[in-house]
């Protein structure tokens, strides 16, 4: 009897899981956890929108540095760095500026076709104020050149947010407006002559040097820096996308949809002006047939390549950026690959095809499916032998 009640009383599970009253964990579950874990922080990386414009940005960059071995090499000379790197940074500040603005009106399910003729008037405007002056060099003067083109940029933003929020015309063909009589505007300015200035000072803000860096390098950085806080640290933001996703929705729940859609066209205005000037500073030439000449179509592309749907709502400022570097490396690998330029277009819209499709939800969720079905296949053939 004694020693059936002692049989009873015994129990082999460890005090420890007595007290919990659960069963004692196999080395396999912790392992399973940790690939879980594994799989879910993977998940979340992939399925980032920056995801794709940034694997398809470091892909190029190795091809490049593949072909042309020094590619990625950065030099210091006389405190200034050079390098293919940095000439792609430089080269990507107009299609950046360009496309913060962009991305602001396409948030709001609109578009802005005019950017490149803004570009052409701004520059024209800033080259004749200064070809006309006594002293093109003088500081006061370029400062009043810069001020004149980026108060074209603006005044255009103020004429083409007037048609789109207040006369409710569409903004595709509010803007296109512009972008056929814009050139025109600008061949009038500059009375269809290439106008050439010498000026030191405003030669710089395209091709100088800020601290090491170049001068448009440091323009850019600091325009989105200041963009972010304007619109992630205030409300803009967020009704800017609402605005997007439902505009009557937002007008009824009290959002000043108009003056939103007003203030985002200028902005959009002046960021394009100050693009022109960018562009133009380095040659000191203003050709209104070529400045800035269908630079609206690599707008669009950047917000898009950024992760920035056309129909509007949610917007990336940071995609944005990526989206101007990726559009300025395949230039500059269609140099390296020794491509033709007459097949410049179609390796951009090459690799512009394979970075949206990258991005776009259905593929994503083919990859997870198919990430999952291979997971499960791979459990199953584990648990056959072992």
């Amino acid at each position: 009897m004694s020693d059936a009640r002692s049989n009873e009383g015994t129990d082999n599970r460890a005090p420890a899981d007595i007290k919990r009253g659960s069963a004692v964990r196999a080395p396999g579950d912790y392992a399973d956890r940790e690939r879980v874990e594994r799989t879910s922080a993977l998940r979340r990386i992939t399925s980032h929108n920056l995801f794709g414009p940034v694997l398809a940005l470091l892909l190029l960059l190795a091809a490049c540095q593949v072909m042309s071995p020094g590619f990625l090499s950065i030099s210091l000379q006389d405190g200034h760095l050079f390098g293919q790197l940095i000439d792609i940074l430089r080269a990507a500040v107009t299609p950046m500026l360009l496309g913060l603005g962009m991305c602001l009106v396409i948030a709001t399910a609109g578009i802005d076709l005019s950017v490149g003729a803004v570009m052409a008037i701004s520059l024209a405007v800033s080259l004749t104020f200064l070809d006309n002056a006594n002293d093109a060099a003088a500081p006061g003067t370029v400062v009043t050149a810069i001020g004149l083109g980026l108060a074209v940029g603006l005044a255009v933003g103020v004429f083409n947010g007037f048609l789109v929020s207040v006369l409710d015309i569409q903004p595709f063909i509010a803007t296109m407006i512009l972008m056929v009589a814009g050139r025109g505007i600008a061949m009038l300015i500059t009375r269809a002559q290439i106008t050439t200035v010498t000026s030191a000072p405003f030669k710089s803000i395209g091709s100088g040097f800020t601290l090491g860096l170049p001068t448009p390098v440091v323009i850019g950085a600091l325009v989105f820096i200041l963009l972010v806080l304007f619109v992630r640290k205030t409300a803009l933001g967020m009704l800017v996308e609402s605005i997007g996703i439902n505009a009557e929705a937002s007008r009824i729940s009290g959002v000043q949809s108009r003056r939103i859609m007003w203030l985002v066209y200028i902005l959009c205005g002046l960021l394009a002006g100050l693009a022109g000037l960018i562009y133009g500073a380095p040659t000191m030439a203003a050709d209104a047939n070529n400045i800035g000449l269908m630079k609206e179509m690599d707008a669009i592309l950047c917000v898009v390549i950024g992760g920035t749907k056309m129909s509007g709502g949610k917007f990336y400022l940071g995609g944005t950026v990526v989206g101007a570097l990726v559009l300025t490396t395949i230039e500059r690998a269609v140099i390296i690959f020794h491509i033709p330029a007459t097949a410049t277009p179609l390796f951009k819209a090459i690799v512009v095809i394979v970075v949206v499709v990258a991005q776009a939800p259905q593929f994503r969720d083919w990859a997870q499916r198919h990430k999952r079905v291979g997971g499960a296949v791979e459990d199953s053939v584990r648990e056959v032998a072992a």
